[in-house]
């Protein structure tokens, strides 16, 4: 959320104000869009990574403070446990050798942090969900010791009323209790912004939306939690559970999550801010003292502070988000789908893929989400999220015929998306030689089926099948994946199993 809050309790008129002044914020938003006060194309995208320590056994480290300590830049912030970070790399210009460039800023930033973070016996490993992850390790003690965490726990947890219950089948059935939204924290996520113009922005946010499930497939990363085998990406249905202020009552009323898909197209940014004010009550009623009504007509421009706090607690995987630089309003696409990992290369190629993929669905003249109902999109997301780079997807078919038909996500990415993202790539001016590189990395995942989720299952099999105890194998797979990870070599690469003899 990026905002410094105290913690503290709230009482009713809080609240109310709060509302008051998220309808004032919404109403500004309204007249700056109507005004065309927004920046002008810039072209700029940005990157975030969540991060683990985790020791030399494959154990998580609970020492984000000591480490952030160390390494001493902004870059580097916490995240809601004592076991994650967050890199923030600075906006690029998309275009030219973009993607190298950001690959060599990652390697040498993780490599630093790395470094600091042994001084400590601890160190970075780039992964969705840590598979040495216990649930002893997802209490509430061990928390970030940054109020706005213990605060927005505090919240969710009070609006719940109640534990909460997490229950993913997958492979293996996972099915616990929580007491506090910790859990989430085992979710470490890359998110990729994209500043476009107002204009522009429900075209990208819809294609966004249309292409998460083949990002998903290609990129899946996530296949453990609390030792049991779950969905390739797990991350979504964890994330859902972990912060659902619903109880069984609200749900069963069809009362919407927190972390949530969405239910339709959109045609504006607008829309989406207003369905989080018109959905979801405020968890962090916090108020600053300026009135942005007062600001616009001043002629200046408002923070929107309150409306910017509350859309950070509406966790949607493709998220508006409302930002000034330069004195200037501009409004990005946060997508939120992906999961960190496994290398840097990995991470920029999926940046690639989207990028381009992205750029080249919103400027079809017949855009795929006039063709591809919304509740299938949704479907996908799912069917990728549970089953990964094997998943079978709904896509428009191509032709006069029209319709839906079932492919495989592979040969979509492949016949269909992959040239799309090529031609995006061109339309940004990336070199051929970037975009040949980090396409090429996907399109290897996509000929081998494989990717850092079916890496580490496969790994984890191994070795068990070699009589290695679970907790054990998945130690040993995690141990395994840090050091691949820092060597560098993209995962399709990755020889699969353990390099030493097994123990019986």
């Amino acid at each position: 959320m990026g905002e410094k809050v105290v913690a503290g309790a709230f009482d009713l008129s809080d609240r109310q104000h709060y509302r008051d002044k998220l309808r004032r914020c919404l109403t500004g938003l309204e007249r700056l869009l109507d005004q065309k006060r927004f920046d002008r194309p810039k072209n700029l995208m940005g990157l975030e990574i969540e991060l683990n320590l985790a020791g030399a056994d494959g154990l998580p480290k609970m020492l984000n403070g000591q480490v952030l300590e160390r390494i001493a830049s902004r870059d580097f912030q916490t995240e809601l446990a004592m076991f994650n970070l967050e890199v923030n790399i600075a906006p690029h210009r998309l275009g030219g050798r973009v993607f190298d460039r950001l690959a060599e800023e990652l390697r040498t930033s993780l490599a630093y942090a790395h470094r600091k973070a042994g001084e400590v016996d601890a160190g970075i490993v780039m992964i969705g969900i840590l598979p040495t992850l216990d649930r002893d390790d997802l209490v509430s003690t061990n928390l970030s010791d940054v109020d706005r965490y213990t605060l927005l726990n505090d919240q969710i947890v009070a609006a719940r009323g109640e534990d909460f219950v997490l229950d993913i089948e997958g492979v293996e059935r996972l099915s616990c209790t929580s007491k506090s939204i910790v859990p989430e924290a085992a979710c470490t996520s890359v998110q990729l912004h994209l500043q476009v113009t107002p204009a522009r922005f429900a075209d990208v946010w819809n294609a966004a939306q249309a292409v998460v499930a083949a990002q998903i497939a290609v990129g899946a990363n996530s296949p453990f939690l609390f030792g049991r085998e779950l969905w390739r990406e797990s991350r979504p249905p964890l994330f859902l559970q972990a912060t659902d202020t619903r109880p069984p009552e609200l749900q069963a009323q069809g009362v919407r999550p927190r972390t949530w898909f969405g239910e339709r197209w959109i045609s504006s940014a607008y829309e989406l801010f207003e369905e989080n004010l018109r959905f979801f009550p405020a968890l962090l009623p916090l108020c600053d003292e300026e009135d942005p009504l007062e600001v616009l007509e001043a002629g200046g421009v408002p923070s929107l502070a309150e409306l910017v706090l509350h859309n950070g607690t509406v966790y949607r995987w493709n998220r508006p988000v409302y930002g000034i630089a330069d004195g200037v309003p501009h409004l990005r696409v946060e997508n939120r789908v992906l999961p960190a990992g496994p290398t840097v290369t990995d991470v920029v190629a999926n940046a690639a893929f989207y990028y381009g993929v992205v750029r080249a669905l919103a400027e079809e003249s017949r855009p795929v989400w006039t063709r591809l109902p919304f509740e299938v999109a949704e479907a996908n997301f799912d069917a990728a999220c549970r089953h990964g780079i094997d998943a079978r997807l709904q896509w428009p078919r191509r032709g006069r015929l029209g319709g839906l038909g079932e492919v495989d996500a592979v040969s979509l990415v492949r016949d269909e998306l992959l040239p799309l993202a090529e031609v995006g790539l061109d339309a940004w001016g990336v070199e051929p030689a970037d975009r040949d590189l980090y396409l090429g990395v996907i399109d290897e995942r996509c000929r081998r089926r494989a990717n850092g989720a079916t890496w580490q299952v496969e790994t984890f099999h191994r070795a068990v099948e070699a009589g290695m105890p679970r907790g054990a194998a998945l130690a040993a797979t995690t141990r395994r994946y840090a050091e691949l990870m820092h060597l560098g070599e993209p995962v399709h690469t990755w020889p699969v199993g353990l390099p030493e003899p097994v123990p019986v």
